[in-house]
């Protein structure tokens, strides 16, 4: 199989948060650089995606970086930066703001990989769709997601749900949950504090 390089997306305006979601503070630490450490224990190389204004921004500056370079928008912008820069790697993706992520989730997804899917993704909790930014997309995907995005459809997740994905039942629960907005990062702020007590 490729080898499987992990990427960050942190180049979002974070416009429902009210303040860069990639720089809030879990546990001490920005959700980036977490986010960052966490994927980096199971992948072979990891990036962290970015808009061209953000290289030197200082919760940014201090990782690798793939800076966005294709045309398109929302996530689809840095998974296929990042495919444009190895096109020969298989991706594990992951939003930025995912505080609630362990380590059991990510070697769930890898251990679940192989030749006969070209994604690999978690049923989400919530819809029961594939959670397309917690993701192994395979070469084969994400020219599936290109000629996709190059057709004008932009969305992920609606590529995931037109391959041959291999979609798991969530592993840890709660583990996929975005933090969007002010009043979600306090419930994963308490959820946090609260597996800490336990």
């Amino acid at each position: 199989m490729s080898p499987l390089y992990g990427l960050v997306l942190a180049g979002g305006a974070s416009t429902r948060m009210g303040h860069d979601k990639a720089a809030l503070r879990y546990g001490g630490r920005s959700q980036l650089a977490n986010a960052f450490s966490m994927l980096d224990r199971h992948v072979k190389r990891t990036f962290v995606s970015v808009r061209d204004t953000q290289q030197n921004d200082p919760t940014r500056a201090p990782f690798p970086q793939i800076i966005d370079n294709v045309s398109a928008a929302g996530p689809a912008v840095g998974i296929l930066s990042a495919h444009a820069a190895y096109p020969d790697a298989a991706w594990l993706v992951l939003a930025c703001d995912l505080p609630m992520l362990d380590d059991a989730t990510l070697a769930a997804l890898i251990a679940a990989r192989d030749e006969q899917h070209v994604a690999t993704a978690f049923r989400s909790e919530h819809d029961g769709l594939p959670e397309p930014l917690c993701t192994i997309w395979e070469p084969g995907a994400l020219e599936k997601l290109k000629s996709q995005v190059d057709g004008g459809r932009l969305c992920p997740r609606k590529c995931l749900l037109n391959i041959d994905t291999l979609i798991l039942p969530p592993r840890t629960p709660g583990a996929l949950d975005n933090v969007n907005t002010p009043q979600e990062r306090a419930i994963a702020q308490r959820f946090l504090e609260d597996a800490c007590r336990a």
